[in-house]
C-alpha cells in the first residue's frame, strides 16, 4: 500500500472518529481550562445493568456481554436522558474501548469527570481501583493493561447507596446516580502536568504561575508557556537547583499592556503549557486565565465596603442557580444549553450566578468566563448530623473543587456552607449548631482561604444570623414585597464594625461587605407562593435594595424553576415567563430593574390618591458605576386607563439629572396632578442621555378609586353592576368568588347570568347604541381549588418527594408563560346572542395591578396578579324591552371547558365593573 493511500485511510479514520464523537452527548472536551490534544470521548451508549452477577461474569470473562440495559453516558441513571429507570442504588457500566495505536509509548489514563459515589473501575478484567466522592474528577492509569489498537472491556460500578453522611446537595430534585460528567481516555507523557494554576496580580501587571508535575523533574526539564493569541512571546523556564526537589514549580510572568478581564470585556489569555525534556515535548495542556483581581474596599465616599473587581466596587446583582435540568438532573443535554444558561443571566443584566450546593460542570464555568458573568461557587452539603465521615467527604470535595476550578476568572467567592445544613446536632430532640462545630467551620473557612487566597470565602450563607468568620456578611430573607423596606433598613441599622448582628456566639462583624445572599417572595408567604407572579414583589424589592446602597448587593432565588419552587426567571424547561411591565412603559422588562443607572420611586408600587389631587413621589437615584453616560435627563409621562378601559396619554415633564460617579441620593420629587376621572394611572420614568439612549426605566402606579365617570356628555349613561351579584350560575366543575366578590370564577363549562334593571332615565326609543364592556379571562381549575388538595409547604422536596404540582400551594396562581389556557364565551342578552369572544389565557403578572393592590397584607395570596381582557360587545337595541330588566348571560359552551373569570373594578387590570353603555340620540 503506497504512502498516499495510507494517508487517505488515516484521514478517513480520523473523520470517522470525529463524526462519531459529534453524535454523542456532550462531545466537546469537558475542560477547556485543562485540555490535552490526545483524548478520546467515551460518552454515548454503554451497556448497563443493576445485576451484579452479570457484571462479575463480564469481568471474569474479560468481555462486555449479557448486560440487560443500555444507558446514555454521562447522564445519571434515573434521569430521562439516561434511558434507564432508577431501579437500584448500585449500577454497572460496560463498554468495549480501543486505545489508539498512535498512543503507544504514552501513559494512558481514564478520566471520569464525576460519579456519585463509590466508583470502581476494571479494565481488561483487572481492577484498577476505586474512588469515593460524588462531585469532582478522578482518574486511573491503564498503561500496563493496554493492548494498543485492540478492543478491550471497560467496566465501571457506581454505588450510590443513600447516606446522610455524604455530600448530596439538592439531589432530591433528581438523584445524580452514578456517572454524571464526561468520561474520556487521555494520553500523557512519562512525566506530566498534574495541574497549572494562574494567579493574576493586576497591580504589578503580572501573573504568577504554579505548575504541578506527576513526578520529580529530571535535571534537563523545562516548562514552556506560549501565549496562543500572540499577546507576548513564549516563556521558557528551566527547572534547576533546589526547585528540582519539588514536583511543584512556581514562577512569574510580567505582562506588557495587560488586558483585564471584566464583565463587559471578559478577555481570556489562552495558554499552552508544555513540559519539556531538553528540547522534546513530554506533555502539553491548553489552558487560559483572566487577568483580574477580586477584593474588598470602601465604597467611594462611604465607610461601608463593597466587593471589588479590578479595584472598583461592583454592585452584586446575583441569582441562585440550582443548576438542574428536568431530563438530565445534574447533567445538561448540550454545551449550547450551558452557554444559554449563562446568556440568560447576562440578558437579564445580572452580574452573576450562585451555583447552589453543587460543583458545576466545567464547561458551564467556561461560558461564564467567556461571556463575563461572576460565579459564587458553593461546596455541596450533607443532610445528617456533623460526623467524621461527612467532614472528610466535605474537606476532600472542597480541596478538589478548588484544584479543578482555580483558573476560572468568573469565580469570585467560595461558599463553604449553606443555612447550617449538615451542621446541626440533635440535643434533647432539638437541632443545635454546637460551639465545637462552629470552630470546625472557622477552621474550614481558614483552610479554604489558605487553599485559595485569591478569592473571597463565606463560612456560611446565613439564614439564621450565624456567621463565625467570613469575607462576606451575607443574610437570607424571604418576605412579601410590602415588608422589604423594613427588612433592609434593619440590616443597614445593624451593620457596623463590632456589631454582633448576623453572627453567632461571641463573634462580631469586622467590616466585611453586607449583602443579601438569598431573597424573594417564594417562602415569604405562608406555605410558599407556589407558582405565582413573582415580578410584582420583585419590583418592590428592587426599589428598596437600590434605595439602600449600604447593602452591597442581593441574590434572588432563583435562575430557573425547580420541582417545588416556581419563582425562577424562567420555567424549569427554560421557557420564558412574561412580567407584563411593557404594558406600563413600552419595552420595559424585568431586566430594566438591574440597570447601573436606576431611578427608584419611593413608597408603594401602587398607591391610592384622590381624583384631581396633586401628589409628589420622591425619587432616589442609584448609579452603580463611574462610567460617564453624557448629560442626563429624566422624562416623566402620566398615562392610564379609565373606568371603561380606555387608555389616555396625559402630560409629561423633563428634569435634568446631574451625574456623579456612584451617585446615591434623593432627586427632586416627581410632581403630578391627577385627572378627575376614576382610573388606574401610571407615572413613567425614563432616564436618557443627550443622544436619546435610555439608561433606566421605572414607573409608579396610582389608583383613583372614586372619581368622575369617563363620559363626555349627558347623552351617555353607564349602568354598572357587581360581578358577584349574578342572578344565576351553573358550572360543570366549580364556582367560587375571590375576596368577597372582587372577582368571580366559574370552571369547566357553564354560565353566569345577571339581571340588571334598566335606569328610569334610559328611553329605548331614544337609544342609539348599547355596548356591554367587561374584563374577563379564562379560568383554569387549579389543584389548590379542589377540595382537600392544598399544599402547606411542610414537605421537604429537597430530600426527594417527587414533582410537586405547580398549582397545589394555596397561594398559587401560575404566572403568564408560553403555555396558554384559552376559553371561548358567548354573550347573550334577553336570550339573543349578541356576540362572542375568545379569551387567550388565564394570566397573572404585573398587568393584574388591581389584583395586587387589593391583596390583604396577611402573608397570603388570593389570585394575586390575575387579570383579564377588555371585551366590548355591541348589544342590539331591539334585544331590549322598555321597562323590563336586562338579562345578560356569559356562557362557556359545553365541551369547551375553559372556564370564565369576571373582574370587578378593584381586581384585575382595568378599573371597571361590568358596564352597559347607553348612548342616547
Amino acid at each position: 500500500m503506497n504512502k498516499t493511500i495510507l494517508q487517505l485511510v488515516a484521514v478517513f479514520c480520523m473523520a470517522t472518529i470525529v463524526n462519531a464523537q459529534e453524535h454523542i452527548p456532550l462531545p466537546e472536551h469537558p475542560r477547556p481550562d485543562f485540555e490535552r490534544s490526545e483524548w478520546l470521548n467515551l460518552n454515548g451508549e454503554w451497556q448497563f445493568t443493576f445485576n451484579r452477577q452479570i457484571a462479575e461474569k463480564s469481568i471474569q470473562n474479560k468481555a462486555v456481554a449479557g448486560f440487560d440495559l443500555k444507558i446514555q453516558v454521562p447522564f445519571p441513571w434515573g434521569s430521562e436522558l439516561s434511558g434507564v429507570e432508577n431501579k437500584g442504588d448500585i449500577g454497572f457500566y460496560g463498554k468495549t474501548v480501543t486505545v489508539p495505536a498512535t498512543w503507544k509509548n504514552k501513559r494512558i489514563f481514564l478520566v471520569i469527570g464525576a460519579s456519585d459515589w463509590d466508583t470502581k473501575v476494571w479494565f481488561g478484567g483487572a481492577l484498577l481501583g476505586n474512588h469515593q466522592g460524588g462531585y469532582t474528577p478522578f482518574e486511573f492509569e491503564l498503561t500496563d493493561k493496554v493492548q494498543f489498537g485492540t478492543p478491550q472491556p471497560l467496566i465501571i460500578s457506581a454505588d450510590d447507596t443513600p447516606s446522610d453522611q455524604r455530600l448530596d446537595g439538592k439531589q432530591g430534585y433528581g438523584n445524580a446516580k452514578g456517572i454524571w460528567q464526561t468520561v474520556y481516555l487521555e494520553a500523557r507523557g512519562e512525566n506530566f502536568i498534574d495541574y497549572v494554576h494562574f494567579s493574576p496580580d493586576i497591580d504589578r501587571s503580572a501573573v504568577k504561575v504554579e505548575v504541578a508535575l506527576d513526578k520529580l523533574p529530571a535535571k534537563n526539564t523545562q516548562i514552556r508557556l506560549r501565549f496562543k493569541n500572540g499577546e507576548q512571546t513564549e516563556y521558557l523556564f528551566k527547572v534547576k537547583g533546589n526547585a528540582a526537589k519539588s514536583t511543584t514549580q512556581q514562577f512569574e510572568i510580567k505582562l506588557a499592556n495587560q488586558h483585564l478581564w471584566n464583565l463587559d470585556d471578559p478577555y481570556l489569555y489562552e495558554m499552552e503549557v508544555s513540559l519539556l525534556a531538553g528540547e522534546q515535548t513530554v506533555d502539553a495542556v491548553n489552558s487560559y486565565f483572566g487577568q483580574r483581581k477580586i477584593g474588598v474596599a470602601k465604597f467611594p465616599g462611604e465607610d461601608y465596603t463593597y466587593v471589588t473587581l479590578n479595584n472598583k466596587p461592583v454592585y452584586l446583582q446575583l441569582t441562585l442557580d440550582q443548576s438542574y435540568h428536568p431530563q438530565g438532573f445534574y447533567t445538561f443535554p448540550s454545551d449550547a444549553f450551558m452557554r444559554d444558561e449563562i446568556l440568560l443571566s447576562k440578558k437579564l443584566g445580572l452580574t452573576g450566578n450562585r451555583i447552589h450546593i453543587k460543583v458545576e460542570l466545567p464547561r458551564k464555568l467556561y461560558w461564564a468566563d467567556k461571556l463575563g458573568l461572576l460565579i459564587m461557587a458553593d461546596v455541596p452539603n450533607w443532610w445528617g448530623q456533623p460526623g467524621e465521615a461527612s467532614k472528610k467527604d466535605w474537606e476532600y470535595c472542597m480541596h478538589q473543587q478548588i484544584k479543578r476550578d482555580y483558573n476560572h476568572p468568573a469565580i469570585f467567592a467560595w461558599v463553604d456552607f449553606n443555612e447550617t445544613w449538615g451542621l446541626s446536632t440533635k440535643v434533647d430532640n432539638k437541632k443545635v449548631y454546637l460551639p465545637e462545630t462552629q470552630e470546625w467551620v472557622r477552621k474550614m473557612y481558614l483552610e479554604t482561604k489558605k487553599t485559595d487566597p485569591t478569592r473571597l470565602v463565606e463560612d456560611m450563607s446565613a439564614a439564621l444570623h450565624d456567621h463565625v468568620q467570613t469575607d462576606l456578611n451575607s443574610w437570607h430573607d424571604y418576605v412579601p414585597g410590602y415588608r422589604w423596606k423594613g427588612v433592609i433598613e434593619d440590616a443597614v441599622k445593624n451593620t457596623f464594625i463590632g456589631s454582633s448582628w448576623n453572627f453567632i456566639g461571641d463573634n462580631k462583624q469586622t467590616g466585611a461587605p453586607m449583602l443579601n445572599s438569598e431573597c424573594g417572595n417564594v417562602w415569604g408567604y405562608h406555605g410558599s407562593t407556589g407558582d405565582a407572579d413573582f415580578s410584582w414583589d420583585y419590583h418592590i424589592m428592587m426599589n428598596e435594595f437600590r434605595s439602600h446602597p449600604m447593602c452591597a448587593g442581593w441574590l434572588y432565588t432563583e435562575h430557573h424553576d425547580v420541582i417545588n419552587e416556581w419563582n425562577g426567571y424562567v420555567r424549569y424547561d427554560r421557557s420564558p415567563k412574561f412580567d407584563g411591565m411593557d404594558a406600563f412603559v413600552p419595552g420595559m422588562s424585568i431586566a430594566d430593574l438591574h440597570t447601573l443607572y436606576y431611578i427608584a420611586p419611593q413608597g408603594d408600587l401602587c398607591r391610592e390618591a384622590a381624583a384631581g389631587s396633586s401628589i409628589e413621589i420622591p425619587l432616589f437615584a442609584s448609579f452603580m458605576t463611574d462610567k460617564y453616560p453624557g448629560t442626563l435627563r429624566l422624562e416623566t409621562q402620566l398615562s392610564g386607563w379609565d373606568a371603561l378601559g380606555n387608555e389616555t396619554l396625559l402630560k409629561g415633564t423633563t428634569y435634568p439629572v446631574a451625574f456623579k460617579p456612584f451617585l446615591h441620593e434623593l432627586l427632586a420629587p416627581a410632581k403630578v396632578t391627577l385627572p378627575q376621572q376614576r382610573g388606574i394611572y401610571v407615572l413613567r420614568y425614563e432616564l436618557k442621555n443627550t443622544e436619546g439612549v435610555t439608561l433606566g426605566k421605572n414607573f409608579s402606579l396610582i389608583y383613583v378609586k372614586e372619581g368622575k365617570a369617563p363620559v363626555s356628555d349627558k347623552s351617555t349613561e353607564l349602568v354598572t353592576f357587581d360581578p358577584a351579584k349574578f342572578s344565576d350560575a351553573k358550572w360543570s366543575f366549580k364556582q367560587w368568588n375571590v375576596l368577597d366578590g372582587l372577582k368571580v370564577n366559574g370552571t369547566g363549562s357553564g354560565y353566569f347570568e345577571y339581571t340588571i334593571p334598566l335606569p328610569a332615565n334610559v328611553s329605548l326609543p331614544q337609544t342609539e347604541s348599547v355596548t356591554f364592556v367587561f374584563e374577563a379571562s379564562a379560568k383554569q381549575l387549579y389543584v389548590k381549588d379542589m377540595d382537600g388538595t392544598v399544599y402547606d409547604g411542610n414537605d421537604d422536596y429537597m430530600l426527594g418527594k417527587g414533582l410537586l404540582e405547580a398549582s397545589k400551594s394555596k397561594n398559587a396562581y401560575p404566572m403568564t408563560g408560553v403555555k396558554k389556557f384559552p376559553t371561548y364565551i358567548k354573550v347573550s342578552v334577553n336570550g339573543h346572542v349578541c356576540g362572542d369572544a375568545s379569551l387567550p389565557d388565564d394570566p397573572a403578572d404585573h398587568r393584574g395591578v388591581l389584583s395586587w393592590f387589593s391583596q390583604p397584607h396577611n402573608n397570603k395570596l388570593n389570585e394575586a396578579g390575575s387579570y383579564g381582557y377588555l371585551i366590548k360587545i355591541i348589544v342590539p337595541v331591539a334585544a331590549l324591552t322598555e321597562g323590563q330588566p336586562v338579562r345578560i348571560r356569559l356562557e362557556v359552551p359545553e365541551g369547551v371547558n375553559g372556564g370564565l373569570a369576571i373582574y370587578g373594578k378593584s381586581f384585575g387590570r382595568y378599573p371597571l365593573d361590568p358596564t352597559l353603555v347607553f348612548v342616547q340620540k
